[in-house]
Order: C-alpha cells, then sequence, then structure tokens
C-alpha cells in the first residue's frame, strides 16, 4: 500500500481516529465486504450520485444510466461507485421543488466532500435537480460532469402530437374554457408523458439541460438526447469514461465555470427562447463562485440575442426535434460570433474546439439561423419600476405581442389560497383587459417560490375564449407555460415590497419596450400604505429546514440561495459591459 504524493481513491477523506494508517486499514476492511479486490481498490475513484427515485419519473432511466457510466468509468481505468442523493421531483414535491432546491444542493456538495472520490457524475434532469447539483458540486474541489436523463418522447391524441408540458397547460386551459369535456381531458391525460424523462419542450429542465452544456460542465451533445435512446445511453458511458480523464487533467468546476462560460450559457438562455427559472438558476451557481449576474447587463445581452431555436412554449417543436437537428451544437454554432469560444469544457478543450471537431451542418428547420430569428431579441426582457425596485422578468417570446403594452385596473390576489377561493367565482369583479396580481407566493411568501405565477384565466373569462391576461406575482412560472406574465417581482410582498401594497383598482402600467412596470398611485400614497403594514418576522414556533429556510433565503435577483451558502465576496460580474 504505497503512499502516492497526492491523496487518491480510498485515502481521500479519511475519517480521523488519531493514526492515518488505522483509518485506511479500516476502510479497506469495510469495503472489501462489498467483494471488491486490492486492485479495483487501487483505482482512481469515481462517484456516481444516483438521483433516482420511485416519485421522480423524469429520472426513471437512472438505472440504464448508471450501468452505462460505470461501463465508461471502468473502460477508461476507474472504479465507479454510485451513492444516493435527495430526488426531486417537479410534481411530487410539496410545497414546492424550489422549497427543497437549496437542500439538494447541500447534499450534493456535503456528500462529495464526505466520500472519497476522485471526480463525480451528477446524474439529474427535473428541474431542480441539475442546479442544485451545480450548485453543490461548483464549491467541493471535486471533478465533476453532468449528465441529464433526457427529455421524453411526444405522444399522439386524435392525430396531434403532444407532449409535457406546454401541452397539459393548454388541454387544461380548453377544458377550464369548457372547450373540451371530461372525457377528451381523461383521454389526453395518459398521452401526455407516453415516457420516463423530463417534458419534451424547452422548460426548465431542457434549459438547464443546454445551460449545463453551454456552461461546459457537460459532454458536447449531451443535452438533448432524449431519455429512451441508445444516443442517452452512449453519452452516460463517454461521460463515465470523460470522468476519469478530468482527474489527470485535475479538471475542478472552478475550471470550468468561468466569467466566460456563464456569459455563453446566457447567450444560450436567451437564443432557446428558455425558462425565467434559467436566470435564478444560474444567479445560484455563479453566486457559489463570487460570480454575480447583472441584471441590466443581461437585458442588454438579451436587445442583440435573438431567439433561434423552433421550440414550445416560443414555438411549434420538441426536444427530440432539436435533438434530431443536431443538438445544442446547431444553436452554437449560429451564436458562435457572439460566444467566448476559448471557454474550457470537460473534455480538456476549449468550446471553439469543439465546435470545430463537431459533424458537418445539415439542412433543419428548428434552430434558425442568427439572420432570421423567430423572435428578434431574446427570450426574456428585464423590468424595473416602482412595483420592482429590484427587478422582474417577462418572457417575452412567449408573451402575447398585443399585452406587452398594457395599462389597466388591477385584480388582486393576496396569497394563493385567495386566488383559488376567488378566481372561478362567477362573481368575481374581473374583465378581460384588466391586470391579475398575485401575492405572496415569493421565497418567503409561500414559502419556496412556487410556480404560481401562471395564474389561470378566471373561468368567467375562459369560457368566453379569453386565452391571455397580463399577470403579475413575486413567483415564479413554469419554463413550459406561455402568456404575458411578469415574474420574479423584487422584492417580494411577504418581505414589505411594493407589490405587496397594491389594491384592487389601481392602475397598472405595463411597458417591455420601455422595460417598466409601475404601479399608477403616488409616491405618498404607497408611503401610507407601506406604514400600515406590520414588519415581516419569522414565527417562533417555526423549526427544522423550514425555519433554516425562511431565515436564509435570498430574494429572486440573488438566485434564492441561502445566504451562507454563497461566496463571501463577489468578485465579478457578467455579463460584462462591453468596450
Amino acid at each position: 500500500m504505497g503512499k502516492p504524493s497526492e491523496k487518491q481513491g480510498l485515502r481521500k477523506g479519511l475519517t480521523s481516529y488519531g493514526d492515518e494508517g488505522f483509518s485506511l486499514f479500516l476502510r479497506r476492511a469495510f469495503i472489501k465486504g462489498a467483494g471488491y479486490t486490492d486492485d479495483a481498490l487501487s483505482r482512481p475513484i469515481v462517484g456516481i450520485a444516483n438521483t433516482g427515485s420511485g416519485y421522480n419519473p423524469c429520472h426513471g432511466n437512472a438505472p440504464q444510466l448508471i450501468e452505462a457510466i460505470k461501463r465508461g468509468v471502468m473502460l477508461a481505468g476507474g472504479l465507479p461507485v454510485e451513492f444516493p442523493t435527495i430526488s426531486i421531483g417537479e410534481s411530487f414535491a410539496h410545497p414546492t421543488s424550489m422549497y427543497l432546491r437549496n437542500l439538494m444542493s447541500m447534499d450534493t456538495e456535503e456528500m462529495i466532500r464526505a466520500q472519497p472520490m476522485d471526480a463525480v457524475v451528477l446524474i439529474g434532469g427535473c428541474d431542480k435537480t441539475v442546479p442544485a447539483q451545480l450548485m453543490g458540486a461548483a464549491v467541493a474541489g471535486v471533478p465533476a460532469i453532468q449528465l441529464v436523463t433526457g427529455a421524453m418522447l411526444t405522444g399522439s391524441h386524435r392525430g396531434q402530437r403532444v407532449g409535457a408540458c406546454t401541452d397539459c397547460r393548454r388541454f387544461w386551459a380548453s377544458f377550464r374554457g369548457q372547450e373540451i369535456d371530461a372525457h377528451e381531458i381523461d383521454e389526453v391525460n395518459s398521452q401526455l408523458v407516453p415516457t420516463v424523462g423530463t417534458c419534451s419542450v424547452m422548460g426548465t429542465a431542457s434549459t438547464m439541460a443546454c445551460i449545463a452544456e453551454a456552461l461546459g460542465i457537460m459532454l458536447p451533445g449531451g443535452a438533448s438526447a432524449p431519455a429512451v435512446t441508445a444516443d442517452r445511453i452512449r453519452i452516460a458511458e463517454r461521460t463515465g469514461a470523460t470522468a476519469v480523464a478530468m482527474i489527470g487533467q485535475k479538471l475542478t468546476p472552478e475550471r470550468i465555470l468561468t466569467p466566460d462560460a456563464f456569459e455563453n450559457a446566457l447567450r444560450v438562455l436567451l437564443a432557446t427562447g428558455g425558462s425565467t427559472n434559467g436566470i435564478i438558476h444560474l444567479t445560484a451557481i455563479a453566486g457559489r463562485l463570487g460570480i454575480e449576474i447583472d441584471l441590466n447587463e443581461m437585458d442588454r445581452m438579451a436587445r442583440e440575442t435573438p431567439v433561434l431555436v423552433d421550440l414550445k412554449p416560443s414555438g411549434k417543436h420538441y426536444m427530440e426535434d432539436l435533438h434530431k437537428a443536431g443538438g445544442l451544437t446547431t444553436v452554437l454554432r449560429e451564436l458562435r460570433p457572439l460566444l467566448h469560444l476559448d471557454a474550457l469544457t470537460v473534455t480538456g478543450r476549449t468550446l471553439g474546439e469543439e465546435l470545430d471537431a463537431a459533424p458537418a451542418s445539415f439542412a433543419q428547420d428548428v434552430v434558425r439561423p442568427l439572420h432570421q430569428p423567430i423572435f428578434p431579441q431574446g427570450g426574456i426582457a428585464v423590468l424595473r419600476g416602482n412595483l420592482a425596485p429590484g427587478g422582474a422578468i417577462i418572457k417575452q417570446s412567449a408573451a402575447n405581442p398585443e399585452l406587452m403594452e398594457h395599462e389597466a385596473r388591477a385584480v388582486v390576489f393576496e396569497n394563493a389560497e385567495d386566488l383559488a377561493r376567488r378566481i372561478d367565482d362567477p362573481e368575481l369583479d374581473v374583465q378581460a383587459d384588466d391586470v391579475l396580481v398575485l401575492k405572496n407566493i415569493g421565497p418567503i411568501g409561500a414559502p419556496g417560490m412556487p410556480e404560481a405565477g401562471y395564474i389561470p384565466i378566471p373561468k368567467k373569462l375562459a369560457t368566453l375564449g379569453v386565452k391571455d391576461m397580463v399577470r403579475i406575482s413575486d413567483g415564479r412560472m413554469s419554463g413550459t407555460a406561455a402568456g404575458t406574465i411578469v415574474l420574479h417581482v423584487t422584492p417580494e410582498s411577504a418581505t414589505g415590497g411594493p407589490l405587496a401594497l397594491v389594491r384592487s383598482g389601481d392602475r397598472i402600467r405595463l411597458s417591455v419596450t420601455n422595460r417598466s412596470i409601475d404601479v399608477l398611485v403616488s409616491d405618498e400614497e404607497l408611503r401610507q400604505r407601506a406604514a400600515a403594514r406590520p414588519p415581516h418576522a419569522v414565527a417562533a414556533q417555526e423549526r427544522g429546514y423550514r425555519k433554516l429556510f425562511l431565515s436564509s433565503i435570498t430574494q429572486a435577483d440573488k438566485g434564492c440561495d441561502f445566504d451562507f451558502l454563497a461566496a463571501t465576496e463577489m468578485t465579478v460580474k457578467v455579463p460584462r459591459p462591453r468596450d
């Protein structure tokens, strides 16, 4: 048992008994109980974060991916060891998956630190799992590579191609509007999710997959392969082999997740019409490394970065179509003049070198040329005003152009319970051109900032054929949703932000052109309303994780991370101003 110059494999992170030799002796004795030989235990160890769960069908192919990763690791001369972490399933996590993202990030970071591994493969997929893993791995000091589970395939309903979850929302809106009956909604329910895997549109899961590839922390081509294809299994095998190679190159996350990498990721977020959630997650990942996302500069970037990917909810195609069109490589090729091509990737080569080595382009209709976009600006715009002094977000590529310059009366709901109680009341005082306002669904107010910003159209209007209204909240919206919806209003209403002061009947003005969102009430009146509100405080009876969450969560513009997990100092802002 010769001692190497650097601690690797089983010698890493030994439990302290005051005798290092005994610690290693004991560790080897116990792991041999699992049947390992001395030859196997002499190899570099690649940990595999297994997030498979019966509650998470998005990760239903995890066993097949783990088998392929292990094969790749062993073919490259390493020893694969899988370990479990928290798994978050979007539609199964109460009160919201976002509430648990930071907990999963802590679990991931601590398990990487606590267990001997020379590199780690992170298996993520469902919306909050990839950001949680990258947040944790970013500062754990071990070479890390992301593998996503991949998108589901599409289904078919009465001759229509359908897929979760944009079509989930579309059919449910039709049901609420009495355009389809209970029999048909039950029928389509069995077709919307025909296989395991993540949502088949450019929702948060697909957005984070594309962002991970753009960051360079995932293999080129790794974002788009559907969950149930041979391509996905082959990518998993290559990921395992690459993890071993990263050990010798000491390719830790801080070498890959640089300011240039985050700027590339923001370009991709905007050009794909990606989820608004991507901003919060990128902000949190970057914040762990002392990199601050500047919303004003991001908005400047958005004005010069058009939407190129014709995928739902901003377009018509699905993720499997993007894969057939060449995957994210096709997008990166079009964005090449706007990217930092010298950014390092997990392969040890730069982004530019990977694009040079990629297969030749071919005719396809999913990714548009840079000069012929499907939307002239980036999918997301940043708004500010007296209603959102810390900023707010709108997914302009999925909004109604006729509503993006709008002034109207506010119809206010105080919280999610108030919304559920009154939204379908026939006596609700609401008209089609009103602005729906939902308070107290921010990071603290909900808690967890649920995707309740997609406020349903009141049933009395839905039955008249109303499909969209301006909707404003301090919460989030699923990346699969569309509509003229203002989100992430900061500071949130629960902490006394201006949104808390809005009353039904106030007039609100939205101007996406001017990047503004304002309530047309005098400053003096707002001050009087604010003075009448009790100060925010965490209730004394709170306990456990909920108390930690409520005491430590930051606002949306800081990534909704825990304040004690972010870097102690932000050393650089991105995007950086252009010369």
